[in-house]
């Protein structure tokens, strides 16, 4: 409706000549796949849908990075139709079991039971189906096994390409990406790929064009808060929002302000309460972190003016310690770190890097390396 209406005020703003080529335009578009695929929506494509559907129909690969909820799906689902369509097969790859069966069923639904099928470690279902949803592993194992499954292969469909940066299972998905024939077409979809037009670069320099869509907008907010130990012995602890008042949930933008209540607290030592008996937690206690290099959480009291201890270790108290530990763990999994005789730092080995950095680069040229998938990082 609100597209409708959008285009009626456009429309009253062009000439006739300009109101007759935009009308053959849309008259095109309605005799394209995506037209026809549109058709069968219940809903309007947002701009970014239509430029990743426009790509894949023009016989490109696509990456599309767009926030959780803002509809990558569609994109591979666009693609799955494209493979109907001509007659030929499509494979939808997830990283894990769970959201494998969440896809099957809703393909299910949408094509029936006889077009769709799945493939995990424990489940096999129509595997010889036009579409077949499957963990990224078992695609690896049909390439290096030389499955007859894959003939009449036209689209792959790889959700959460992200995991291509894991430690142990990344490899998986650059095997995957290298060895799929020239003639398929690659969809990558992502909701957290800080580097996409590098990724992109590179998805290029492997699998020939590709077209990289990129969408900030969130349309499903996403709020951030930060609990603080209280300075009290026992006292509850305080939770304060991480971006200021003004930063919209649904378009935060890039390095969005923080909060200066949060600021202010930090400042205010709240994360400086002492140990029982009034002294610094030590070696011997559970929220001791050790004198190594300065932990992410340092970095933030450090940017606040909070206090830091000796070799830049944080002073911190047991809940913020515990809150330290859970910050380190996830930028450990997500960023590629690992740990070091006192301190984290980043992993530089071949098989923890991206495929946009220089060392992937050149491995991705020479293949993948296998033995760097069984080392994985110490």
């Amino acid at each position: 409706m609100a597209e409708r209406s959008s285009r009626r005020e456009q429309s009253e703003s062009l000439s006739p000549a300009e109101r007759f080529a935009a009308a053959e335009d849309r008259a095109r578009a309605e005799r394209t796949e995506l037209g026809s695929f549109r058709r069968s929506l219940g809903f309007d494509l947002d701009p970014f849908q239509v430029d990743a559907c426009t790509s894949l129909e023009a016989g490109r690969g696509v990456l599309v990075a767009a926030p959780t909820g803002a509809g990558k799906t569609v994109v591979g689902e666009f693609a799955i139709h494209l493979a109907l369509a001509g007659g030929r097969k499509a494979f939808y790859t997830t990283p894990i079991k769970a959201l494998s069966n969440q896809k099957y069923a809703d393909l299910v639904r949408r094509y029936g039971p006889d077009e769709v099928g799945l493939l995990t470690g424990d489940t096999a279902i129509n595997g010889d189906a036009q579409v077949v949803v499957m963990t990224t592993e078992v695609l690896r194992n049909m390439l290096y096994a030389g499955s007859s499954a894959l003939d009449g292969l036209a689209f792959v469909v790889m959700d959460e390409v992200h995991y291509l940066a894991d430690r142990f299972r990344g490899p998986v998905w650059e095997e995957v990406i290298i060895h799929l024939p020239d003639d398929v077409q690659l969809v990558s979809l992502s909701a957290t790929v800080s580097n996409a037009e590098e990724f992109g670069d590179w998805l290029e320099m492997v699998r020939g064009d590709t077209a990289v869509v990129v969408s900030e907008r969130r349309p499903v907010p996403l709020w951030q808060h930060v609990v603080l130990g209280s300075r009290e012995a026992r006292g509850a602890p305080d939770m304060h929002d991480l971006y200021a008042e003004d930063v919209d949930p649904t378009d935060p933008g890039t390095d969005p302000p923080i909060s200066p209540d949060l600021v202010a607290a930090f400042r205010a030592g709240r994360g400086d309460r002492p140990g029982p008996g009034g002294g610094r937690y030590g070696s011997g206690d559970r929220g001791y972190r050790g004198p190594g290099g300065v932990e992410p959480a340092a970095v933030v009291r450090r940017a606040a003016g909070a206090p830091v201890g000796a070799a830049g270790a944080p002073t911190v108290g047991r809940a913020a310690a515990a809150a330290d530990r859970t910050v380190a763990r996830a930028e450990r999994s997500a960023g590629g770190l690992r740990r070091g005789s006192r301190s984290w730092t980043r992993c530089t080995r071949p098989s923890c890097s991206p495929p946009s950095t220089s060392s992937s680069r050149g491995r991705a040229a020479r293949g993948p390396s296998r033995s760097a998938s069984r080392r994985g990082c110490g």
